[in-house]
Order: structure tokens, then sequence, then C-alpha cells
């Protein structure tokens, strides 16, 4: 899993790429802890994710979780549907803030 950072507008964008299982999720996790910690509104671009196990679904619900005790806004983006199938699946998709893209969120 490749993790690129980048801010846009009130955003601290992090564009995930690869998969994010049980061997990657632990990087993710962090980086998203990292950037909510610098009081950043956050955006997980999921765009390039090609698979996502329950270890990755953890992740992003710590971070949703730590971003919500901060007052701070999650989004993810770019959900393929195989991705999208995982977060039905553990009914999760009304949890999140959901979008298209990037652009959707932080123009």
């Amino acid at each position: 899993m490749n993790i690129e950072s980048y801010e846009k507008n009130n955003f601290t964008v992090l564009k995930l790429e690869g998969e994010i299982d049980l061997s990657s999720s632990p990087v993710a996790r962090q980086h998203i802890l990292d950037t909510l910690n610098k009081k950043q509104n956050i955006i997980v671009d999921l765009e390039r994710v090609e698979y996502i196990d329950s270890s990755g679904i953890a992740s992003l619900i710590e971070g949703l979780q730590a971003a919500k005790s901060l007052s701070l806004s999650f989004v993810l983006t770019g959900i393929s549907s195989s991705v999208m199938q995982v977060f039905q699946l553990a009914k999760l998709e009304d949890i999140f803030e959901i979008r298209e893209s990037v652009e959707s969120v932080a123009d």
C-alpha cells in the first residue's frame, strides 16, 4: 500500500493505493490518526484501493471516531464498487460521509 498526503483547501487528503489488509492497515491507521492529531480535517481518498479487509475498515472506524471526538471532518472519497460491497456487508455505508471525489468535498 502507498499513501500520498497533500493539502486541499481546509483538508488534508490521504490518497491510499493498493490493498488495505492486516499487514498494511496499521500504517494507514497511523497516518489517519497523525493527521487528526494535528487538528486537520481529513479526506481519505480510496479511489486506488483495490481491496480492504476488516482490519482496514477498523482503521477507518477508529479514524472516524477520533475525528468526531475532535470535532473534525472525516470524509471518504472514490470508493470502488468492490470496496463499497465490504462497507455494505458491514452495514457501514451510512456511518461514513462518502463522496464521489476529493473535488466534490474540497472545492
